[in-house]
Parts: structure tokens; C-alpha cells; sequence
């Protein structure tokens, strides 16, 4: 572990996937991992980029990746794919869309199955964060599974939330009813060169200027609108809908200025701040409920636990005193009472 350490902080791709790779399979692994990893984290500028599936998520991190590179960035890349409920594996499909990025010793790419996770990330997903983080990429890109309207946790991970649609998605109705919209710092419609891209793009614009008074709905609430400066600017996050085409290459420059123009409004509001307390306080409420559900796998056997089932389900118990007598196998401090 310390060798592995050691190469991580030199930036050694070998030595990062062997981490990654514990970390995924060992929760010791990452707790060690992390913990003498945390002090050299911090600086990176991770990116999360979320949609539907088939909006061209892969191809639009490719290009992406690809300009980060032209201007001297070494990029990270997280995709979480989708995986199996039977064997637990994954097909690692985002490694045939990014083929353009082999060989280039600045750019390091890992597949990750989310494994069942919900909220389209894997539990190993923040732990490999900080390693690519620690590792000295300037840019992280988590790319999600796309698995529909429940991928938010996306918006907890990452500093700069870019959300994908692309025409023939759904009609406008589905648009607006889309909660994954309102976790957007950039919306992006892609296949532009499609018919019907522009709707979209009116669509999307539309659903910006909704809510009362003029508020956008932005991270899962109405915020106000702020009051107009003597230069006319707000002072906020415009919420941009930019058309690209990822496929041609088109739209890319102006999508990656304007993720450069978010961590610009992030490092000058305090909004970075305030979002890395949002990210911590998630992660440590993640941790607390693996850790509270592993230790009450280890203190019920499987029998009562299947006991309980059948009472429920007899509808001999509510699923209420289910739980409270679960909850009576952990240490008397704990609170057993919903009251």
C-alpha cells in the first residue's frame, strides 16, 4: 500500500490503477487509502456529466478530454457504467468511444460498474476521485451511468454539473418534468446536426426563466434571482444551453470555456467553498450509512433477519417494529424509537 501511495502521488498510471482497483474491491483499502491520500487533495476541478442514456455522454467526454489537452490539462476520466444485477460486471462500453485518448500519458481513464448503486454513481466513486485528485489531475471528468431521472448524486460529487439532452429524448413536457434538469451549471443539447435540436434548446431555455419571481430552479430549488449590478450583471450563474454536436466536433470549444467560466464564478463567489462543505457533509452521511448497515449485517443472523421478513409480510409486525427491534442489536446509544 505505501509503494502504491507513493506512485499515485508521483502520478504513475500503473501504480493508480492498482489503487483504484483496491479500493473498489476493499473497503479497508480505501479507508486507507484516502486517509493518507486526503492531505494532497483538493485542487482538482471535477467535473460531472450526466444524461439519458444514448445523449452522447462518452463521445462528448472524448472531445472534451481532447481540448483539455490541447490546452495543457491533465485529465482524469471516471465512467461509471452500468452493470449487471447477475454477475455484478459491466461491458466498459465509454472505453470504445474514447479510443481517441490511448496513449496519451496526460489523460488517465477508468471504467467503474456502479454495481447497483443508485443516484448513477458507484460507492468507489468518491475514493477514486481523490486518488485521480492526489494523483495531480487538474481536471476530473465523471461521466454517469445515464440510467434516467434518479442520477443526481452527480451534483453532490462534482463542482460543475453538466447536463445532457439531445433531441428525440422525449417532448418538452418530459424536459420540464426531468428532475435531473434542475442539478445543471451547464445544459448541453447534443446531435445538434439532428432535426429538432433547436426545440430543445428553446425548450430548455424556457424552463430557466420558470418559477416565482423570476427564480431559477437550480440543485433541486427556486433561487431568487439577484438584484441587477450598476454594470447590469446579476452577479449569479447564468445557467447556459449550449448546441454541440460532439460526433463533428462542433460546440466543444465555447462547452469548454464555459465549464472554465464556471470555476472561475466557483474560486470568485465562495461558492467553491460552500459546495466542497455540501460534498463532505453527502460523503460522510454515505459513509455513516455503509458503515451503521455493515455492522448490522455482521450483529443480526440471517435467520431472524428472514423471520422479520415473514412476519412483515403475514402482516404479523409493521415494518416500523421491524426495524426497532433490528435497531435494538446496536449499542444502547443509539436512538431505536422514530420518536
Amino acid at each position: 500500500m505505501k509503494e502504491l501511495i507513493a506512485g499515485v502521488l508521483d502520478g504513475r498510471a500503473r501504480a493508480i490503477a492498482r489503487l483504484i482497483t483496491w479500493i473498489e474491491n476493499s473497503e479497508l483499502a480505501a479507508e486507507t487509502a484516502v486517509a493518507a491520500l486526503y492531505p494532497h487533495t483538493g485542487q482538482a476541478h471535477i467535473i460531472g456529466i450526466t444524461g439519458p442514456p444514448g445523449s452522447g455522454k462518452s463521445t462528448l467526454v472524448n472531445e472534451i478530454a481532447k481540448l483539455l489537452r490541447q490546452q495543457g490539462q491533465r485529465v482524469g476520466i471516471i465512467a461509471v457504467d452500468p452493470s449487471s444485477p447477475f454477475t455484478g460486471g459491466a461491458l466498459l462500453g465509454d472505453r470504445v468511444r474514447m479510443r481517441d485518448l490511448a496513449g496519451d500519458s496526460g489523460v488517465f481513464m477508468r471504467s467503474m460498474a456502479s454495481r447497483g448503486s443508485l443516484g448513477g454513481l458507484a460507492q468507489a466513486t468518491w475514493a477514486a476521485i481523490k486518488v485521480l485528485d492526489a494523483a495531480g489531475f487538474a481536471r476530473v471528468v465523471v461521466e454517469t451511468v445515464g440510467a434516467g431521472q434518479a442520477e443526481v448524486d452527480i451534483a453532490r460529487a462534482a463542482h460543475t454539473t453538466v447536463v445532457v439532452e439531445a433531441p428525440g429524448m422525449g417532448d418538452d413536457v418530459q424536459a420540464f418534468k426531468a428532475g435531473i434538469l434542475e442539478i445543471a451549471d451547464i445544459l448541453v443539447v447534443n446531435k445538434a446536426d439532428r432535426p429538432g435540436s433547436e426545440r430543445v434548446v428553446r425548450s430548455l431555455e424556457l424552463m430557466l426563466h420558470l418559477g416565482p419571481m423570476g427564480g431559477t430552479r437550480h440543485h433541486g430549488r427556486i433561487l431568487e434571482t439577484p438584484s441587477p449590478a450598476a454594470n447590469g450583471s446579476t452577479g449569479g450563474w447564468q445557467i447556459p444551453v449550449l448546441p454541440t454536436a460532439a460526433s463533428e466536433g462542433q460546440g466543444i470549444a465555447e462547452l469548454v470555456n464555459q465549464i472554465e467560466q464556471h470555476l472561475t464564478y466557483l474560486q470568485t463567489s465562495g461558492e467553491w467553498q460552500r459546495r466542497e462543505q455540501e460534498r463532505c457533509r453527502h460523503e460522510l452521511h454515505q459513509l455513516l450509512q455503509a458503515r451503521l448497515m455493515a455492522q448490522l449485517t455482521t450483529a443480526v443472523s440471517e435467520t431472524e433477519k428472514d423471520a422479520l421478513v415473514t412476519a412483515v409480510a403475514a402482516r404479523e409486525i409493521d415494518p416500523y417494529t421491524a426495524v426497532r427491534q433490528l435497531l435494538t442489536h446496536f449499542p444502547g446509544n443509539l436512538v431505536v424509537s422514530g420518536k
